[in-house]
């Protein structure tokens, strides 16, 4: 599977709100179900297929996302 962008989750910083979920275009972030941070929310997990399109740290209210865009696309190991 070939993707164009990576994303760094801060996961400590989570809040779990959810907004990055739906913000996705690619559906490539879910939330856990069981695991949670130190402070007890459940946090995005990025699954392939990541853009870099800059959607989740846009809307993210905590600043949790580091997006890195690749300048030609990257295979990787699904």
């Amino acid at each position: 599977m070939l993707t164009r962008g990576t994303v760094v989750i801060d996961v400590e910083a989570c809040k779990g709100c959810d907004l990055c979920i739906d913000a996705c275009p690619p559906r490539v972030l879910e939330m856990t179900v069981h695991e949670v941070n130190g402070r007890g929310y459940r946090y995005p997990r990025l699954l392939p297929g990541c853009t870099g399109c800059k959607a989740c740290s846009q809307i993210c209210p905590d600043f949790v996302f580091q997006v890195y865009k690749y300048d030609d696309p990257v295979e990787i190991l699904a």
